[in-house]
Formats: structure tokens, sequence, C-alpha cells
């Protein structure tokens, strides 16, 4: 059985946030959500994908492509991703 809280090598609170994303923008089930979930797992399409890579431009001001996002195999990956852009991004100002 697939834990739905994520593992200590992912950052909680940043995949909370995708969580919340994911839910409440592209109307992801919530209990299918877990840091090993699959883009399949979670119903994730190529549209899907390029949304998400506008909700984190917007909301995070963290700029992935959809193509990168469909690289990652998982949840957790995608919240690794999020977390080097978004440190890149920072290291930069």
């Amino acid at each position: 059985m697939t834990s739905t809280s994520p593992t200590p090598s992912v950052n909680t609170a940043l995949f909370e946030h995708l969580r919340e994303i994911l839910v409440g923008k592209l109307h992801i089930a919530p209990e299918h959500i877990t840091v090993d979930a699959t883009h399949d797992d979670i119903e994730l399409d190529s549209l899907a994908l390029v949304e998400l890579s506008l909700v984190l431009a917007k909301e995070l001001g963290v700029h992935v492509s959809d193509d990168e996002l469909a690289r990652t195999p998982t949840v957790a990956a995608i919240v690794h991703l999020i977390e080097e852009r978004s440190a890149a991004a920072h290291a930069g100002e």
C-alpha cells in the first residue's frame, strides 16, 4: 500500500504545494497523489503538463517546460525539478 505522505528526501512543503496545485487547478483526485505516483497514476497527460508548467510559472515563479515535466517519472521527481529551478532562480538574483 502506498503512503500519501512524502518520504524524507522530498521537500514536504513543496510536495504539499504541488499537491494543492494538482488538486485545485488540474482536478486530480488527492488520494492518487503520492511521491511515487507516475503521470499515468494521476492521469497527467500532455495537456495537463502544459497547464502545470504555466501554473508553476505563475504561482511559484518557476519556469519548467512541459517537455521537462514529461521526463519526470514521478511526483517526487517533479518536486525535485521545481526545487532545482527555484534554487537556480534565487541564485541568479
